[in-house]
């Protein structure tokens, strides 16, 4: 998991304003202590540090993938009227 992806799944799961807050100061102790910023600078890999932070806050299974992000009707990929 790339560091971007990270903080993408961040902001779909727990918003952009939550995402950051949570970053900052919610210690885990499955990652020795340390915030989810210290782990990353620290050197833990993203995918290590979002699966500490989802299984603290109990976040379902359903939802550690992010949004469902489906296109609008008549967007490129999104499905047209249908008649």
């Amino acid at each position: 998991m790339r560091l971007s992806h990270f903080w993408t799944l961040m902001d779909d799961v727990f918003g952009p304003a939550y995402a950051g807050t949570l970053a900052r100061d919610h210690v885990l102790g499955a990652l020795d202590d340390r915030t989810p910023a210290q782990a990353i600078e620290a050197g833990v890999p993203p995918r290590e540090v979002w699966a500490a932070l989802c299984d603290d806050l109990d976040v379902p299974e359903a939802r550690r993938l992010g949004r469902d992000v489906r296109p609008a009707p008549g967007a490129p990929g999104g499905h047209e009227g249908r008649r």
